[in-house]
């Protein structure tokens, strides 16, 4: 699982937490009850906001998490000693506003730190010091460093982001309503055709906020980011930051069809009213889950690690009735809520003759592809670039806040590390978007350290000649990314404390991501609103009446949005007050 480099902790980092510390679960200890109105299967972000909001409506609401730590991908975790990590999913953007304000997260502990700049690009470059390009929301600021290789570019940007933006305010709405269901408009009955109706109503909205600008928006939404970018500017280093939105997380090229949705997906959040901001989770992403947990807590739900489990119970009339767990013991329950992925809920946990064979068909189908590798690294120092040498002091300096791009000196490099993990072989030149969370939150290392994200791509999920991810496959990827960072960072090698590397099988073992895949899915047009999971059950019904699909599996997708776990639990809540 992990490739560790030891543990060292040399004079300039002095540990101040003690070894075993692991994110508990929140809330008063509870017992658990042989029967409840609601059971959550997982305790992911999505899983938590959901049993939230059943709880609050009056549901007696039980979630249960297979992990000793609840949060799925958005957790902290102490893999070397006095270092926390946000050991998967590591930034908050994308969080709906309304669960900030409903559930009072900030009263329950949340809080962010924003970075302002937000995105550093050093180049490699044969001048001394190299150039790069620093992006803020100082939009003077950030027009100057763009000026620096394209006047012309600096000119087009604001008109950039305000164009982009006007496609995320139209298409906004659409993530907080179920998909219409588009089998009842034509075969439904006369309540189920009204209601898909008025499921419409967002869609058509959408489409009358982009007004005429739609052709325009439509282009970005199918075409490859590669030729929407090249519309706008002419400056690879400003084109291949942009892009990195498009592909990250995605087995895609920015030459891909359809990769322009997936940026307009990492630019859709808000943080503290800034669109497209954002920032680092005090505490770790696990303070976030935290958060949320001890908000459903605190409206009565009861929530448990350590509790896997193996089966969804049917009665004899085929309704979900509960859970199993892999100990046999067995929780009743009136509606059941799937956080796991769709594979894991319909292809291991839901009894296969209770599914119509073209859904187990279509679920087995979804493309999971995932070109993504984890790093979590402990370091003694901070990372001093050549194209912004550190401060004499060691104290941070701006730039170190910031997602860091390297590699990214153009699309064609980014194209060619897809290509290379297309033919089963890790990217020569990976992209690395590098963090120091500790820059703005130093209580995640001991004083003077810091610890690191590495979030790479791409490497295939299964290497060349069907090769598994052993510890030297590990090893020797890792270590080709510790290389690229040294010729940006010399000093970086030898300030290592220890790694903790996360391939895609890793990702896919440890936290349930299907295939290593960080959105439970591929977000290309043909897995998203009406055919995500499936066409017919995108609106977070299964075929199984009264259970649901609340994770990242379900509209509107992956990243830390809970928006797939608030939608699921109104659902779940309109058909439990029919039952």
């Amino acid at each position: 699982m992990a490739a560790g480099l030891g543990t060292r902790l040399p004079g300039g980092c002095a540990s101040r937490w003690p070894r075993g510390w692991r994110l508990a679960h929140a809330g008063p200890a509870a017992r658990l009850q042989q029967e409840y109105d609601a059971v959550v299967i997982g305790a992911g972000h999505n899983g938590l906001v959901a049993a939230a909001y059943l709880q609050q409506a009056g549901l007696r609401t039980a979630v249960l998490e297979r992990r000793h730590v609840l949060g799925g991908a958005a957790v902290t975790e102490e893999i070397v000693p006095g270092f926390k990590f946000s050991r998967a999913s590591y930034l908050l953007s994308l969080l709906r506003p309304q669960i900030y304000t409903e559930l009072e997260l900030q009263r329950h502990g949340l809080r962010v730190l924003p970075r302002d700049p937000y995105s550093f690009t050093p180049l490699l470059e044969d001048r001394s010091p190299p150039r790069s390009l620093l992006l803020g929301h100082d939009a003077a600021q950030t027009q100057r460093q763009i000026a620096q290789f394209s006047p012309k570019d600096a000119q087009a940007y604001p008109e950039y982001e305000a164009f982009m933006g006007g496609l995320v305010a139209a298409i906004d709405p659409l993530l907080d309503a179920p998909p219409a269901d588009t089998a009842a408009l034509g075969q439904g009955s006369l309540l189920q055709r009204l209601r898909a109706l008025r499921a419409l109503r967002p869609l058509l909205r959408a489409g009358l906020a982009m007004g005429r600008q739609l052709p325009r928006y439509y282009e970005v939404l199918t075409a490859p980011i590669s030729k929407v970018l090249d519309h706008w500017f002419e400056s690879e280093p400003l084109k291949a930051t942009l892009a990195t939105d498009a592909v990250i997380g995605a087995m895609a090229s920015p030459r891909t069809p359809g990769s322009g949705y997936v940026l307009l997906h990492h630019v859709m959040g808000t943080l503290e009213g800034q669109r497209g901001a954002w920032g680092y989770v005090a505490g770790g992403m696990g303070a976030l889950s935290q958060a949320i947990a001890s908000a459903a807590a605190a409206r009565g739900a009861h929530i448990f690690a350590e509790k896997p489990v193996s089966r969804v119970l049917l009665g004899q009339d085929g309704r979900a009735r509960g859970v199993a767990l892999q100990d046999g013991t067995e929780v009743r329950s009136k509606v059941v809520l799937s956080n796991a992925s769709p594979q894991i809920t319909f292809l291991e946990l839901t009894p296969q003759e209770q599914l119509p064979k073209d859904f187990v068909q279509r679920i087995q189908q979804v493309d999971t592809c995932s070109p993504v590798t984890k790093i979590n690294v402990a370091v003694d120092r901070l990372p001093n670039f050549l194209a912004a040498p550190n401060a004499r002091d060691g104290q941070p300096l701006p730039h170190h806040q910031c997602s860091i791009h390297l590699n990214c000196e153009s699309t064609q490099l980014l194209h060619q590390a897809f290509a290379e993990a297309s033919d089963g072989h890790p990217s020569s030149r990976p992209m690395i978007e590098l963090c120091i969370p500790s820059v703005l939150d130093p209580g995640l290392a001991p004083r003077g350290c810091h610890v690191v994200s590495l979030f790479t791509q791409y490497t295939p999920p299964v290497l060349a000649g069907g090769r598994p991810w052993d510890e030297a496959a590990r090893n020797a990827y890792a270590d080709t990314v510790f290389d690229c960072i040294e010729a940006y960072a010399p000093g970086f090698k030898a300030s290592v404390v220890g790694r903790d590397v996360l391939t895609p099988p890793d990702l896919q073992r440890i936290f349930g991501l299907p295939g290593g895949n960080i959105f439970h899915g591929a977000m290309s047009l043909d897995q998203l609103y009406f055919a995500r999971p499936a066409p017919s059950y995108s609106g977070y019904r299964s075929p199984v009446p009264g259970l649901y699909l609340c994770g990242s599996g379900a509209h509107p997708g992956g990243g830390v949005m809970g928006a797939a776990g608030r939608n699921a639990a109104r659902v779940a809540l309109e058909d439990f007050r029919r039952l």
